[in-house]
Parts: structure tokens; C-alpha cells; sequence
């Protein structure tokens, strides 16, 4: 019971850190609190079930400043691109042998780095199936989706795209080669210029 209870203790907390709903105006955060409180509320999706084996989280992270961002904002955008490597993971481990997962098992790389002066960067980078170019080339539109009816809204990555380039002053790009996997990378201004529209 004080495990169950202690567990249910962090994920409230995660829940609660990783929305900061409190938080309305961009201030200097810790960007690795937020992706591992992503992490946390994920964990469930990670771990093994009957029909696949458990997702590798790899960890790179460097020593980062403190960011001048909307941290739930970004916060949501760690979230969208995790959840679409794991659901990615998920459908290739279905396609896969128990050997050829062993072989490469599903992984989910997270790198973080200065880059420059002001610039911070986020590596987020999974070793699933990849995307044709008839995805690559829409996969920022809005509505445009690639999972079944009922399971995505084809928003997320649309969001994601506005709240970096738009709401951070940032750059969100991405590289995908099918059968290698598909590796997104954010960066975004340490300090911001000037006060961002909320």
C-alpha cells in the first residue's frame, strides 16, 4: 500500500509540474524536469505488455541553463512527440519476431545540448519504422494524421510546430528514413529577445 501510495504521490506531482497550468507567462525553467516528469505520466506505455517487449529510454542530457520558455507549453510538446514514437514502436513491435526485437530492441533516444550562444537543443529520436515521403512532407499540417479513426487528431504535431517556431522563437525540424526510425530536433532561444505573446 506505500508503494501504491507513493507512486500515486509522484505521478499527481508529475501531473501537476508537467501542465503548470499556474504559469501563464514564459519564465527560466529546467527543461530536463519537464521532459522526465513526460516521461513519469508515460511510464506506463513504456514498460513490456504480452504483445510487445518494453521501450528503451536512452538519456543524453547535457548541462543546460536554466530556459525562458512556457513550460507547460513545452512540456506538451515533449508529450506529442514521445507519444508518436511510442505508438510508432508499438505498431512495429506487432510487425516484428520476439528475434528481431531482441536483435534492436525499441528505443527512444533524448539528447540535450547548448548550441551557439542562446540556443539550447532537443533531440528526440526513435528507432521505429520511419515515414514515407507522403507523410514527411505533411506531417506539420493540420488535421493530418496517419493513425486510426479515434486515436489521433492530427494536432499534435501541428501544435507542437507553433509552439516553437511561433510561441519560443525556435526552429522544430525533423529526419525520417523508413526502416531506420525518425529523429525530431527542437531549439529554442535561452533567453528570449524580447517578451513573447501568450
Amino acid at each position: 500500500m506505500k508503494v501504491g501510495t507513493d507512486r500515486i504521490r509522484q505521478i499527481v506531482l508529475s501531473l501537476r509540474n508537467f501542465s503548470r497550468l499556474d504559469e501563464s507567462e514564459f519564465k527560466a525553467v529546467d527543461l530536463h524536469e519537464g521532459i522526465d516528469n513526460t516521461l513519469l505520466i508515460l511510464q506506463h506505455r513504456l514498460k513490456a505488455k504480452p504483445e510487445s517487449a518494453a521501450i528503451q529510454v536512452v538519456k543524453d542530457y547535457g548541462a543546460l541553463p536554466l530556459v525562458d520558455c512556457y513550460p507547460g507549453q513545452l512540456n506538451q510538446v515533449f508529450m506529442n512527440i514521445l507519444v508518436n514514437a511510442i505508438d510508432v514502436l508499438e505498431d512495429s513491435a506487432k510487425k516484428q519476431t520476439s528475434v528481431g526485437r531482441s536483435v534492436q530492441p525499441d528505443t527512444i533516444w533524448i539528447s540535450t545540448q547548448v548550441k551557439a550562444d542562446n540556443l539550447v537543443r532537443i533531440t528526440i529520436a526513435d528507432n521505429g519504422s520511419g515515414m514515407p515521403e507522403a507523410v514527411r512532407s505533411r506531417i506539420f499540417d493540420p488535421f493530418f494524421t496517419t493513425k486510426s479513426i479515434g486515436k489521433g487528431t492530427g494536432l499534435g504535431l501541428s501544435i507542437s510546430y507553433q509552439i516553437v517556431n511561433e510561441k519560443h522563437n525556435g526552429v522544430m525540424k525533423y529526419d525520417s528514413t523508413i526502416g531506420e526510425g525518425t529523429k525530431f530536433v527542437i531549439e529554442i532561444p535561452i533567453r528570449q529577445p524580447k517578451p513573447i505573446a501568450s
